[in-house]
């Protein structure tokens, strides 16, 4: 799978790796998200309100190319797509929640203070 990379080469630094497939201004909230089970669409567009249509779409597009959620197109009028957590995107769980915890005491508590 070839893929815009953010330097040319980092095969040895794994952080600068994770960050290319998980970086980005929405990817790490949506697969936060998806660790709670499937999401429609309009759920995560509605959940991310500050989100473009366009941006959240490529952001999912990514995350799918790269094997990190899974896109099901139900045959329904109208359609139905759901987006779910792969098992390599769930392995992202104990990352996703360390963010979530470093935020919470690093981030949110000091602008509260």
């Amino acid at each position: 799978m070839t893929r815009k990379q953010r330097h040319g080469e980092y095969l040895e630094c794994p952080i600068e790796a994770t960050f290319d497939l998980i970086g980005g201004k929405w990817k790490g909230s949506i697969l936060y998200l998806l660790l709670g089970g499937p999401m429609r669409y309009s759920e995560l567009k509605n959940t991310l309100l500050k989100v473009s249509q366009r941006t959240l779409t490529n952001q999912l597009r990514d995350l799918e190319k790269d094997g990190l959620i899974s896109r099901t197109v139900y045959p329904e009028v109208p359609p139905k797509v759901e987006y779910r957590l792969t098992d390599r995107g769930a392995s992202l769980e104990a990352v996703l929640l360390a963010m979530r915890d470093w935020g919470v005491t690093n981030v949110l508590k000091r602008k509260a203070a």
